[in-house]
């Protein structure tokens, strides 16, 4: 299938081409010697850590990096490959739609020490890794919601909405699937993981549910006291918050905790292939795992010092595994009829 259909529904989801987000050049530190462009969709002010350590080890490359949503990544992509501007690396919570760029032919594939330490499920042909893991969260208000009445799995979830007198009316919120490709996936696998998906969506959309695209949007609002919780968000966004003084708390949920990847790609069309392959061996070793960890507050994916490689490091995480089962609902029939469930049940009483 080819893939100018998935341009066209993402252009439509995310009202024509998203406006581009920040850019920021990173000077090399010594005599210029390389280029390297970078599309993420990790904030700029979180990567800059990462980006300042490499160019420690290599001071004559000059990194271009772009601060991209998801869905934009890949179809700024398609759009631009040609181009004097495209991008010599993907990194993205988007995995769904870094597989497909894998799928359809668009990736250059690396082999190396680093790359074969991962485990299976954060790997696919060689050609997709994933350099940091994010474990999907509820967050809370500590000051709207009491302790005694936080959720610690869906059930307790469900049950809160229901309850009689309506805690969470017009003070939930969670991803708008159809502008948010992370928020996609995550609805998709909790549809594909639990018999409660449906009724939970139900309740979410009974009690007014607030739907945004970006993370940062629904952190500010249950920071503020706007919101008392949010569903189904990446929790390093709210460890950092918390960590300057947020009043906000994170759930793991206990039934099962999704994990996303951050995934990196190096696309076919990349200028400096040879310097993007190092990046991303840096971006695995030992040091950088190290910075992505302690600087930029990104989880590492590979296991620090006596923990067995390839477990997951908490019970209930269920890392979202890299490979063609994400493309499933990225059909055009399927994603249709995912998206018109969706909002028969979440865009309930007039939304």
């Amino acid at each position: 299938m080819k893939a100018v259909w998935l341009v066209v529904l993402l252009a439509v989801a995310g009202s024509a081409w998203g406006a581009p987000g920040d850019v920021q050049r990173f000077p090399a530190k010594g005599v210029p010697t390389a280029q390297l462009r970078v599309h993420g969709s990790t904030d700029i002010e979180v990567f800059a850590t990462v980006i300042a350590d490499y160019q420690r080890l290599h001071p004559g490359t000059e990194i271009l990096y772009e601060d991209v949503i998801t869905q934009d990544i890949y179809a700024r992509y398609l759009r631009d490959r040609s181009g004097p501007n495209a991008p010599d690396m993907l990194i993205s919570s988007g995995m769904d739609l870094q597989t497909k760029l894998v799928n359809d032919g668009h990736a250059l594939a690396h082999r190396s020490a680093q790359t074969d330490a991962l485990p299976a499920w954060a790997q696919w042909r060689h050609e997709a890794f994933g350099i940091s893991y994010e474990p999907v969260a509820m967050v809370y208000n500590t000051r709207t919601l009491p302790a005694a009445r936080v959720p610690r799995t869906r059930r307790q979830l469900l049950d809160l909405l229901r309850a009689p007198d309506a805690p969470l009316q017009g003070r939930v919120g969670t991803y708008d699937v159809e502008r948010s490709s992370v928020g996609y996936l995550l609805a998709t696998q909790d549809g594909q993981r639990g018999s409660m998906a449906g009724a939970l969506l139900g309740a979410l959309g009974d009690n007014g549910v607030q739907l945004e695209e970006r993370t940062g949007v629904l952190l500010d609002r249950v920071s503020s006291g706007q919101l008392s919780l949010v569903y189904n968000v990446l929790g390093s966004y709210a460890q950092a918050r918390i960590d300057a003084g947020a009043p906000l708390g994170i759930v793991e949920p206990e039934d099962y905790t999704l994990v996303v990847l951050r995934t990196a790609v190096i696309p076919r069309s990349s200028r400096q292939p040879e310097e993007a392959r190092r990046f991303l061996d840096y971006l695995l070793s030992p040091r950088g795992q190290q910075v992505l960890s302690r600087e930029a507050r990104l989880m590492p994916i590979l296991p620090a010092q006596g923990q067995q490689r390839g477990r997951s490091p908490a019970r209930s995480y269920r890392p979202i595994q890299l490979g063609p089962g994400l493309l499933v609902y990225l059909d055009a029939l399927k994603r249709r009829q995912f998206l018109d469930a969706w909002n028969g049940s979440m865009r309930q009483q007039g939304r």
